[in-house]
């Protein structure tokens, strides 16, 4: 197959790119690749909101950048956080025309909700499935369009680069380019190429490399994994975001996320004694920023030998909290509690990937032809901390900052040039001399051990013998899996576990590198700041 725009994942960032591109060149051919249903996304499940300064007279841009910079910790980049507050809510102005429908109130106004490290009331919402709207109103405005094609289970297995034409490529090589993909059809179970000019990852987060995560089940790093195959930069993956709220049940995965606007409308957490004691760690108490919440409740939870802490409701307005969180509330009822009379028991549980591909402020990656946006993408925005519901504003704003680029760029290359001559040289995929995997446990025990290997080595707390204890155990992993790799048919479970073990040795690896307790990376071994250590790319 062969596209002029090719775009791998199907949430907020790949559909407002495809949408846009679609819309711009009717005649061209687009196509977006899903390696489940289209509408299984990381985006399907943001439940709390989009931040933007939207309410002009209370908030302010000021506001919302000095928002992000705290949060950040000293690593965000300011002129990337300048771009995204100021462009932000044109892209939110787009999404309504789109159709996507955000609460108001009996005014007709918009609700705007808060949340922890924001300084104003500055969340848009559609009650607590904003991203699920969000999706909606992209994939009905992309099925309007004729030359938008979205493939369904679709599993992309490696990027294309000169490393197939048979060249030496290596992270030193300044002129990678990127020709396409190699793709598991589900369908067919046929391993294809699918050539394109250009290619955008959005391939979202990479939560299923801790055992309890809110993210779905698809989320497996596969485009930052992919990329660092590449010989692609990627940076600050050590920063891994815990939500401080996801809902304890045991045994269950994904968790079900309790969003922070919970707490944003008064909700209070209380240890096993009924005690509010966010208190005692931050003089924001249940709206700090999320790193200190979750490193908090962690703390609790340590020196009371508990599992979880609570959640507490039921001083809240019940009119006003069934209409902004009814699918909570519903959750809630069908494991028996009554949100007004019960509390809720919660934990923290990994959510977001702060870093990512090193992109710039356009997108564009380290290899030519290719770009990313969303989760998967280190845009600076977000430093070493985001700020919660900054992520779907950042997705769209750099969907917007790679069209524009990518189309100047389409636009230049006219109809006949080396990078579509070197897309002809590009080979079939070679699977000859493998045979079927012989036990599917092989696979699956190996990520039981990695997703336990990270929980317990590498997650809210770390050591440096945790770190070092964490990167023994992956050496062993990654040469078992690779072995595997070599010697069986590619399949989507081997495919996963490859890519989340590339994930986890990333985080070890930029973990280890930084000798400090920054934002989300908070290691007793070393308490202090240091003089800031600046991104680390790997």
């Amino acid at each position: 197959m062969k596209a002029d725009f090719l775009v791998i994942g199907s949430g907020i960032a790949g559909l407002t790119y495809a949408l846009k591109v679609a819309n711009r060149y009717p005649d061209k051919q687009i196509i977006v690749i899903t390696k489940t249903n289209s509408d299984e996304t990381n985006t399907k499940y943001a439940q709390g909101g989009i931040a933007s300064v939207w309410d002009v007279q209370n908030d302010s841009f000021d506001k919302h950048i000095e928002d992000t910079l705290i949060a950040g910790d000293g690593l965000c980049n300011e002129s990337i956080v300048d771009i995204v507050v100021k462009e932000g809510p044109e892209r939110i102005r787009e999404i309504i025309a789109y159709g996507a429908q955000f609460d108001k109130d009996d005014s007709g106004t918009y609700s705007l909700g808060k949340e922890g490290g924001h300084s104003e009331n500055r969340i848009l919402h559609h009650k607590d499935i904003t991203g699920q709207e969000m999706e909606r109103a992209l994939l009905d405005a992309l099925s309007k369009t004729k030359n938008a094609q979205i493939i369904d289970h679709c599993f992309v297995i490696d990027l294309i680069t000169q490393h197939h034409l048979g060249y030496l490529v290596t992270k030193s090589t300044l002129d990678i380019e990127c020709y396409g993909v190699y793709v598991l059809n589900a369908h067919t179970n046929a391993i294809e190429k699918i050539l394109s000019t250009i290619t955008v990852l959005a391939t979202g987060g990479c939560g299923q490399v801790y055992r309890t995560t809110t993210n779905p089940t698809i989320a497996t790093g596969d485009g930052v994994a992919m990329v660092y195959r590449a010989k692609g930069r990627i940076e600050n993956m050590e920063f891994i975001q815990f939500h401080p709220t996801a809902l304890f049940e045991t045994g269950i995965s994904p968790s079900f996320l309790i969003t922070e606007a919970v707490r944003g409308e008064g909700a209070i957490l209380r240890n096993k004694h009924g005690e509010a004691f966010m208190v005692s760690y931050d003089a924001r108490k249940d709206l700090a920023p999320r790193d200190i919440v979750a490193r908090a409740i962690d703390n609790v939870m340590k020196r009371t030998g508990t599992e979880h802490v609570f959640l507490d409701c039921r001083h809240l307005n019940h009119q006003k909290f069934s209409a902004h969180f009814p699918n909570i509330k519903a959750r809630c009822k069908s494991i028996g509690i009554d949100v007004f009379k019960h509390l809720i028991p919660v934990a923290p549980a990994a959510h977001y990937s702060c870093g990512g591909v090193k992109t710039d402020e356009f997108g564009c990656t380290s290899i030519r032809f290719l770009y990313a946006c969303g989760e998967c993408a280190s845009t600076g925005l977000h430093g070493a901390n985001r700020l919660a519901s900054n992520s779907l504003l950042e997705a769209m704003v750099f969907a917007e900052r790679a069209f524009q680029h990518s189309v100047s760029l389409f636009e230049s290359l006219g109809t006949d040039h080396e990078h579509m001559n070197n897309q002809l040289k590009v080979p079939d995929w070679n699977a000859l001399s493998t045979g079927e995997p012989k036990e599917m446990i092989l696979i699956t025990q190996s990520l039981k051990e990695l997703q336990m290997i990270m929980s317990d080595y590498v997650g809210i707390v770390r050591t440096d013998a945790r770190l070092t204890r964490a990167m023994k155990r992956l050496d062993l992993l990654y040469e078992e899996t690779e072995q595997l790799y070599r010697s069986t048919k590619v399949s989507v479970q081997l495919c996963e576990l490859r890519n989340l073990i590339t994930v986890a040795y990333l985080i070890v690896k930029g973990a280890q590198f930084r000798k400090e307790s920054r934002g989300l990376h908070y290691n007793t071994d070393h308490l202090a700041k240091a003089q800031l250590i600046q991104n680390i790319v790997l």
